[in-house]
């Protein structure tokens, strides 16, 4: 399988993968996120009691629904792309395993080195958390947290490969995976600290903390799992010239 056709392929999966989690996001977290807007405009209101101009919504909730939904396909366009490029770094000349098997493990691998590792240090909040001013800082921090994720995992897979290839047990090829990634965890854990007040209830805070982990499943699950369909769809042999 060519590099180019496994970027098609991975664009392919993560375009619906992306559809799928906008979709889910929308029927499951909406509820949440609207509530957590509502409430920011409340205290909008109150801060700007007054006299101070309060500031009009630019877009309507409709067309911020049909963004978001937007916003998660193309994301999951590009993770995808990337998805497809990694795949062929890594599976592509390896004939041992299935493509299903291959792409939900890179898929897995990738939801606890983007998202899962970085998330246990900064969870995600519902709109209106955080300091404007501080924006910057916190974004910094959050992308240098996926970093040290994608490394965790990409040096845990190649100790177990390493591990495999000198013959040792699987316990053993396990547990190096294990300290490596909890290793990254704790370099995860030393970047600052988010000190930035939190003002919402804490129910509404956690059921958004927790459907985001849900669309984040939906999305990872989706990419692998069209993947990993496409990529056994294309091992079947085409049908002979001339058959019935």
């Amino acid at each position: 399988m060519t590099v180019p056709a496994l970027l098609r392929r991975g664009l392919l999966a993560g375009l619906l993968a992306g559809l799928l989690a906008g979709l889910f996001g929308l029927a499951a977290a909406e509820p949440t996120i609207g509530a957590a807007i509502r409430l920011e405009g409340e205290h909008a209101h109150a801060h700007t009691a007054g006299g101070e101009p309060a500031e009009q919504e630019v877009f309507s909730r409709g067309v911020q629904q049909f963004g978001l939904v937007v916003a998660t396909t193309v994301t999951g366009g590009s993770l995808g792309l990337l998805f497809g490029l990694v795949y062929a770094g890594v599976y592509a000349r390896d004939r041992r395993k299935r493509p299903w098997r291959q792409a939900l493990a890179l898929a897995a691998a990738g939801f606890v080195g983007v998202f899962l590792l970085p998330f246990l240090k900064y969870p995600a909040n519902p709109p209106g958390v955080g300091d404007p001013a501080t924006v910057n800082q916190r974004t910094a921090a959050w992308l240098m947290a996926i970093v040290l994720g994608v490394l965790g995992v990409g040096l845990a897979w190649w100790a177990r490969r390493r591990l495999a290839e000198q013959g040792r047990p699987e316990p053993v090829q396990h547990l190096a995976m294990a300290a490596i990634v909890v290793a990254a965890l704790a370099g995860i854990w030393l970047l600052p600290a988010n000190t930035d007040p939190i003002e919402v209830p804490a129910h509404l805070l956690w059921q958004f903390r927790l459907l985001s982990v849900a669309t984040q499943l939906v999305l990872w699950g989706g990419l692998g799992a069209v993947f990993g369909l496409l990529g056994e769809r294309a091992l079947r042999p085409a049908p002979a010239d001339g058959a019935a």
